[in-house]
């Protein structure tokens, strides 16, 4: 399929769940979109180019070094990875969706083609006529983009987690996890300006106040409050590639009922656990390794009677 914006090939197309090939091809598009901006990192570095913002580097075009390209072969190798990445991330103007880029507000109103069903603090959710659902990811002043965790030590074996802005490579592996974990997720595009544009499955929202402490405790699971506190709600343990992670502010409003009737995430706050701060608090770092083997192990591990 096309996507009816960019052009580009889609698997995702309104309310319909893509088949085992298409998940695994949005996946690998996540996968290959993270290696690519390491890369561009990487040969920006060897350039002598570092930003304290990844907005400059997400957004870098080939242009702008085309001039340097024959200089030497760093700054070949930097073209080439600029051109990877663009690849895998194009740049696409906002009037291609039909929002004009020169308002202060361009989502005020819908346009001939996008209606707004919803948004918040990160992204504004539209959806089109084929009903397929594209959410744009608005910067914040700095440049800041998404939301992340900041981890700190508490008293005896607590730990803090406190939602705050995140930069655009942690916004691009939320939208893995979600994917993983929730609702099928693609990254479109994202405009010069900046705002990223992600394409999920259409669902339906769930009832006012639904209890959803349930939700799929063999990959999500509950962290035991013994061990977190945290300014999100549902703090979960996800392991993605092997690596533990913390999700949260998964409530009612954040999960849709999917066309095969599954309850599926639409977005999340995540980070993964720090492994220093892991090292420093024994007892949760126990827990979340008996918890990869065994998602409904206890907070405090069984003693075996002869040991007493």
């Amino acid at each position: 399929m096309q996507d009816p914006f960019t052009g580009k090939p889609t698997h995702l197309e309104g309310p319909r769940l893509p088949g085992a090939e298409g998940w695994a091809a949005v996946l690998d598009g996540h996968r290959e979109r993270l290696r690519a901006l390491d890369q561009l990192g990487e040969a920006a570095a060897q350039c002598g180019i570092r930003a304290d913002s990844d907005r400059d580097l997400i957004l870098v075009q080939e242009d702008e070094v085309g001039l340097l390209e024959a200089t030497g072969p760093e700054w070949a190798a930097f073209g080439d990875a600029i051109r990877a990445f663009r690849r895998r991330l194009p740049v696409v103007p906002l009037e291609d969706f039909g929002f004009r880029s020169d308002l202060d507000d361009p989502f005020e109103a819908n346009t001939a083609q996008l209606a707004r069903i919803g948004g918040g603090v990160e992204a504004l959710a539209f959806v089109d006529g084929r009903r397929s659902v594209y959410k744009f990811f608005h910067f914040r002043e700095g440049g800041a983009v998404g939301a992340t965790f900041d981890f700190a030590p508490g008293e005896g074996a607590l730990l803090h987690a406190e939602a705050v802005p995140g930069d655009y490579r942690m916004l691009l592996e939320k939208l893995l996890l979600t994917h993983v974990f929730g609702i099928p997720t693609e990254v479109v595009a994202i405009t010069p300006e900046g705002i990223l544009v992600a394409k999920q499955t259409l669902g339906r929202a769930l009832p006012e106040k639904t209890d959803v402490s349930g939700l799929d405790p063999a990959r999500l699971i509950p962290v035991p409050s013994r061990f977190l506190r945290t300014n999100r709600d549902h703090p979960r343990l996800a392991f993605l590639d092997g690596t533990p992670w913390l999700v949260a502010d998964t409530h009612d409003r954040n999960i849709v009922i999917a066309e095969d009737g599954s309850w599926r995430i639409i977005d999340l706050v995540g980070a993964p656990f720090p492994p220093a701060w892991l090292e420093r608090l024994p007892s949760l770092r126990q827990w979340i390794e008996r918890a990869r083997h065994d998602p409904g192990t206890p907070a405090l591990a069984s003693v075996d009677d002869s040991e007493l």
